[in-house]
């Protein structure tokens, strides 16, 4: 599992996501630095940050009983080991290779079933979406979109997921090199998606052969981590503190002091320009 923030093109910020390092070099002239972070939370559990984190379920939702059984036990082995979980299974297996196999319960049944987990078991859920039509009503029951690797390039599902205001995990196609996916996130993100991240799935190595290429996963990581800092450079200290969660005034190299996002231009200045305090250490 990784997951990946690409920034070919200014990116749409994510109030949760920013912190404004505001860095003076006179009395007089100011340069204010916005550093946007993408990684984002999903309940209480962080995603790009670099923490691990388990996302696991039965593939396919055989029933009430079972789902939230499932759920409740690996719920309870993650507390113990402090992983943070995320529950994950399927409505709707539609690629199934025979028309016989059983495909779940269905959109109806399947999304009240996963509501339930979501609300007695207290975890996020994350589950398949095969159909654009089916998204605004899967996102009221669900935290996370997962689109299958058949369709990682489908642009009007990528596109309706995007827009749906949840996270996205994209499942790269065993047909799709690494650093193919980018254009995937892409999709996702022109339609407003912020939070995105990617799950390896092999690449086919002739018919019947999938083989999880270990290189791509450092691609696509390194796709991430160029994304997860973007600098925004502007005089417009309004618009700066505008998209901020958390100030940081820099001063002479160390930390002159901290506001909290909201702060005024007035309390941010005169940390800025009080040269007369003694700036604090900054923490290694």
């Amino acid at each position: 599992m990784t997951h990946c923030r690409v920034t070919t093109r200014p990116p749409r910020i994510a109030r949760s996501s920013v912190q404004v390092h505001i860095f003076t070099t006179s009395r007089d002239s100011h340069i204010y630095h916005a550093i946007v972070t993408h990684s984002f939370q999903v309940g209480d559990v962080t995603i790009g940050g670099g923490a691990l984190f388990l996302i696991a379920g039965p593939c396919v939702i055989e029933s009430e009983t079972h789902a939230l059984k499932m759920a409740a036990a690996i719920a309870a082995i993650a507390r113990e080991k402090k992983l943070p979980y995320i529950f994950k299974a399927s409505y709707d297996k539609a690629n199934r290779t025979s028309i016989r196999s059983f495909r779940g319960p269905g959109l109806e049944e399947g999304l009240r079933i996963l509501r339930e987990v979501r609300e007695k078991v207290e975890v996020p859920v994350l589950t398949d979406v095969h159909e654009t039509v089916d998204v605004l009503r899967v996102v009221q029951a669900v935290d996370i979109l997962q689109i299958p690797a058949f369709l990682c390039r489908q642009t009007d599902l990528l596109v309706a997921a995007g827009e749906s205001g949840r996270a996205v995990n994209i499942k790269k196609g065993q047909f799709v090199s690494p650093w193919d996916m980018q254009h995937a996130v892409e999709k996702v993100r022109e339609a407003g998606g912020e939070r995105v991240f990617l799950t390896e799935r092999g690449a086919s190595f002739g018919y019947n052969n999938l083989v999880v290429d270990m290189r791509g996963l450092k691609i696509m990581r390194d796709m991430g981590r160029r994304g997860r800092a973007i600098l925004m450079v502007s005089s417009d200290l309004p618009e700066i503190i505008g998209v901020s969660d958390r100030i940081l005034v820099m001063r002479e190299g160390t930390l002159a002091g901290e506001l909290a996002g909201g702060a005024t231009e007035e309390e941010v200045m005169a940390i800025a320009v009080a040269h007369d305090r003694e700036p604090h250490a900054m923490a290694s």
